[in-house]
């Protein structure tokens, strides 16, 4: 099943997440108090979510850096070596799993190849964005602002850089709120939490070293990639589809939610023939990944609802088909989804 879960948008800076695959581990700490330091003329120039959100994009696509990376929640923690470099539209990163099994992973901009050494296997893939950045917060269509709300809470120091601190409040009980540490002078992403209703830590990420700027080539990172002689090469393939043309369909809409793509992953025989239809939707922040396959009993024995740090999973049988609903939202957000999806008639 894919990483869906750390595909947040307003995390731009810290694309790495979706190529660490880290499993969330202990406690989240909600760190020390952030200061309300006023500046000189007592007042901050106010800026709009979308503007927030611009600033971290592009601060993600224009700057090269190199830190190491923590994530953490009740589940436990993990962390990971990233090295980040950028030319213009170019991007492309490695990154080195510090926990867990050995892992390092590559991307450049949909491209991605994971190593395992454990096995010795190599892993390419296509992980198309959900590409509503920058495009969508400048659409005047973007329903960001209509779901979401934004404002400056403070001052920080994370990694030993000074940062701005910008709550995310969502307008629903259909969304989480964030709370985002942006380096001052340049908007990168340095700390990310995931927050519930009631202001608790579900999950955070963050630089515990972070050096900006730094001299990463991608010409060398681009030749690590390419290096998989004496790997055994696995393609996951995956087609683009829709969902309408694999006989499902919303009888209502989940209030802010766009569906953005569909893939159709091939089945490896039985006990799953027919292959998995993946149907994401997001609301330009949060998203949920729809999977849907043949319902198998030997499989497919418990249904319910699971949480690992801010991922919620829901699993139900449809008639004869089994759905997982995944994403980074509140319970109710996934059974609005399973209750209105529904097999075409």
């Amino acid at each position: 099943m894919a990483d869906i879960g750390k595909s947040k948008l307003i995390a731009a800076g810290l694309w790495a997440l979706a190529a660490m695959g880290l499993a969330s581990a202990q406690p989240a700490p909600s760190g020390p108090a952030v200061q309300q330091a006023a500046p000189a003329n007592g007042k901050y120039a106010e800026r709009s979510i979308s503007e927030w959100l611009m600033r971290m994009h592009e601060a993600s696509r224009l700057r090269s850096y190199v830190g190491t990376f923590v994530v953490s929640s009740n589940t436990g923690m993990a962390s990971a070596r990233i090295w980040h470099a950028c030319d213009g539209d170019l991007q492309v990163e490695r990154v080195e799993s510090l926990t867990g099994a050995p892992r390092s992973t590559f991307r450049r901009n949909d491209e991605v190849v994971t190593f395992l050494p454990e096995s010795r296997i190599a892993r390419t893939e296509k992980r198309e964005s959900l590409g509503l950045f920058p495009d969508l917060l400048k659409s005047s269509e973007t329903s960001i602002p209509e779901f979401y709300a934004a404002r400056r809470v403070g001052a920080d120091r994370v990694a030993g850089f000074e940062t701005d601190v910008v709550q995310l409040a969502p307008k629903d009980n259909l969304r989480f709120g964030y709370r985002i540490w942006s380096e001052k002078k340049t908007g990168l992403v340095v700390k990310l939490q995931t927050v519930d209703a009631e202001g608790n830590v579900l999950e955070q990420a963050a630089f515990s070293e972070l050096q900006l700027d730094a001299p990463v080539r991608i010409d060398k990172l681009s030749q690590m990639m390419a290096a998989t002689d004496g790997w055994r090469i696995e393609k996951v393939e995956a087609a683009k589809t829709t969902a309408g043309a694999e006989g499902w369909q919303l009888k209502a809409a989940v209030a802010g939610f766009k569906p953005i793509s569909c893939y159709k992953r091939p089945g490896s025989g039985a006990p799953a023939p027919e292959g998995t239809m993946q149907w994401i939707f997001s609301d330009g922040l949060a998203s949920v990944s729809l999977f849907v396959e043949a319902y198998d009993r030997q499989r497919h024995v418990q249904e319910g609802l699971f949480a690992s740090g801010a991922t919620q999973t829901l699993t139900r049988r449809i008639q004869d088909w089994w759905l997982t609903a995944v994403g980074e939202v509140p319970p109710q957000t996934l059974k609005a989804f399973a209750q209105s999806l529904e097999r075409r008639k």
